[in-house]
């Protein structure tokens, strides 16, 4: 699910991006500085969303307080050796903190402190601006699933008015082919009919269509509940198109092919939006 998310606070400025993906992936990118960071701001993240693909950016311009951190035993070994060059060639004058400041690079470190917890907070605000984008797309996403499946729950419904029928007319069908067949060969109409019978029950689409019933249903329930439900709708699409996949084989019925094909379409079209949901 698509989403952006900003926030600046003392000295750092955190932007975080979603975009759609079946799994967590996270992307990090901030001033070396603040590696050691980086593990609290993908769990943080993590606790949030169980899928999408996250591009994260912190700055951290204005944001460091300096410390220098001086190494006495370097700057004596620098005094030692200033103090020993001057005795050695007769200089004169007395060697002195001026002098060891032309060397400060040497026994002084320059190190940025930052200050964590301000860190977490502007990281926590632009997730939380990102939690309000994705959730209006969200529930844009959760009406128009809800509209699609009503869809596929009519159509199951009308295949489910025409499958008697279409049975009824299958096997009177195959009983006048059979009949054709074995004109010659004395077979009583009597067996031909229950021949017919037991080739038009195969066809028979009743457990699939209960299925998908059930499948809708549940799908139904899944997007009223809210909550994280991604993977829950990918397997319940999988389902939904295996059962209509199975009703398409077993009859060959045109107004309940038609219909499967409507159907599939539907399906097709949940799963892609599906993949968008968290």
């Amino acid at each position: 699910m698509t989403g952006f998310g900003s926030a600046e606070k003392g000295g750092f400025r955190v932007e975080v991006r979603s975009l759609n993906h079946r799994f967590m992936d996270v992307t990090l990118r901030m001033p070396p500085v603040l590696g050691k960071y980086e593990m609290k701001l993908r769990e943080a993240l993590g606790k949030k969303f169980d899928r999408g693909k996250f591009d994260v950016y912190v700055s951290a311009a204005g944001a460091g307080t300096l410390k220098l951190k001086p190494n006495v035993e370097v700057a004596k070994e620098i005094y030692n050796a200033l103090k020993g060059l001057k005795d050695g060639v007769g200089a004169a004058g007395e060697v002195d903190m001026g002098m060891l400041l032309h060397w400060k690079d040497t026994f002084i470190e320059e190190e940025m402190s930052y200050d964590q917890d301000v860190l977490l907070q502007a990281f926590e605000e632009a997730v939380a601006g990102l939690e309000a984008m994705r959730l209006k797309e969200g529930e844009a996403l959760r009406a128009e699933l809800l509209e699609r499946t009503a869809h596929i729950g009519n159509l199951n419904s009308e295949v489910v008015e025409l499958a008697p029928a279409a049975m009824e007319a299958g096997r009177a069908k195959l009983f006048e082919k059979l009949r054709e067949l074995f004109a010659d060969k004395g077979v009583e109409d009597a067996r031909l009919v229950q021949e017919a019978a037991n080739v038009v029950e195969k066809s028979d689409i009743s457990e699939e269509t209960s299925r998908l019933t059930n499948h809708v249903e549940h799908m139904n329930e899944i997007l009223n509940n809210g909550g994280t439900v991604g993977r829950k709708l990918d397997f319940l699409l999988q389902e939904l198109n295996r059962e209509a996949n199975t009703i398409a084989s077993k009859t060959d019925d045109f107004k309940i092919a038609n219909l499967v094909i409507d159907m599939k379409a539907e399906i097709e079209k949940c799963r892609e939006q599906a993949q968008n949901v968290q």
